[in-house]
């Protein structure tokens, strides 16, 4: 129907564009790109049309969730299949962060995966094996597929995402400590952070899939219903809630100047305000009530709230939801431990299911562990269900 596209002033380079759970990225071969990932960067910015606040001149949504890359190729590990890359390209900034992990823009990986002959599909599901580079840590996702091919159609609906489309199972093995400092990776359930025109502020540092900072709505001067219109459209309360992350990333390490932490550390730790179940409106207009939920939760994302909620920060607050004292812990229903299922009773694992309501309406996140009586439970594994579409494949300029 056409020919190929040449022009003697122009490189094309292959990829998909594929919408992961609620967001939306290009997926590369690493073979089809430079040898070396500090070359990577000038090309997604790019790409993308970074920096630019409506990235006019890419293909990047004007949101950091329809800016987002993976890169993926075979695995040399024995437990994985693939290798996979996140990166995170900055709207307004020139500013490419491979910091931390993408859940939903993993969750089109398996798929991809399939797509581009990575993994033979197997029939009714393929299990494909990801390391993720960025955090060290292994996920399994299993895909649909039938007759040799990926199967996008579906029923299952995820809040954030119109229509419905087969489920993509995501389980994060191993989760925690992918800073390399554990599950509490300042030693502590909850820290008190000293910051600017705030004072005193008690926070939790989570660290499972990805490291969050969780602080109580109230806390930070929110209700925790807010909508992410209410949030972006407070200047004064962007700043405060980049200075409480900030100080958190400034308490691992991450920045050696809190003031810099949207240059330095952009993306972790993810800043969350939780509160207990409550009733309120979603985005789109429907009613999320409080006996629908076990917690209440809004996300950050580069430095903006997240139209609905990042599958590795449901994954960390899954896993903070378990551990005693944390500010997590302390908001949530009382249903979760009540109705914990125990898997082993030699080994004491137990499995809980937590319906975290977001923006956008409600994400279950699971969460298999080891509970320790009045001390750090172990956490074998998260995990949840996404949704994924290839909608483009060909060649970016």
């Amino acid at each position: 129907m056409y020919e190929r596209f040449e022009n003697p002033d122009m490189t094309g380079t292959p990829c998909f564009m594929m919408r992961g759970g609620t967001s939306r990225g290009l997926y590369f071969l690493k073979k089809d790109l430079p040898e070396k990932q500090e070359d990577w960067a000038p090309m997604f910015l790019r790409f993308m049309g970074s920096p630019d606040v409506r990235q006019i001149d890419g293909v990047g949504g004007a949101v950091s969730v329809t800016s987002k890359i993976a890169v993926v190729g075979p695995s040399a590990r024995p437990d994985a299949d693939v290798d996979y890359t996140f990166a995170q390209v900055s709207v307004d900034k020139p500013l490419v962060s491979y910091a931390g992990n993408c859940g939903n823009i993993s969750s089109g990986v398996g798929p991809f995966a399939v797509e581009a002959g990575l993994v033979p599909p197997r029939e009714g599901l393929t299990t494909v094996r990801v390391y993720n580079t960025n955090t060290h840590k292994i996920i399994e996702e299993d895909v649909v597929t039938e007759g040799g091919r990926v199967v996008y159609r579906g029923d299952y609906a995820i809040a954030g995402v119109p229509g419905t489309a087969a489920p993509v199972k995501l389980k994060f093995m191993d989760p925690a400590g992918t800073l390399g400092r554990g599950l509490l990776p300042t030693g502590n359930a909850s820290d008190i952070l000293e910051v600017e025109g705030l004072g005193s502020v008690r926070v939790s540092i989570v660290d499972a899939a990805n490291p969050l900072v969780f602080v109580k709505a109230e806390d930070a001067g929110l209700k925790g219903t807010e909508l992410p219109k209410d949030v972006d459209g407070d200047p004064v309360m962007l700043d405060r809630l980049e200075k409480i992350r900030g100080m958190a990333a400034f308490k691992l390490g991450l920045v050696s100047d809190p003031a810099r932490s949207a240059w330095d550390s952009p993306g972790i730790p993810k800043m969350t305000f939780v509160s207990s179940p409550r009733d309120y409106s979603a985005a789109d207009g429907s009613e999320v009530k409080a006996d629908m939920i076990d917690i209440t939760s809004r996300m950050m994302s580069m430095q903006k709230t997240h139209p609905s909620y990042a599958m590795t920060g449901a994954m960390c607050t899954a896993a903070a939801a378990v551990i005693p004292g944390t500010v997590v812990n302390e908001v949530l229903s009382e249903r979760v431990m009540a109705e914990a299922e125990t898997l082993g009773k030699e080994s004491g694992l137990l499995s809980a299911l937590i319906r975290i309501g977001h923006p956008s309406g409600i994400l279950d996140a699971g969460v298999e562990f080891v509970p320790a009586e009045g001390g750090l439970p172990l956490v074998r594994d998260t995990y949840g269900f996404r949704t994924a579409r290839l909608l483009m494949k060909g060649e970016i300029f």
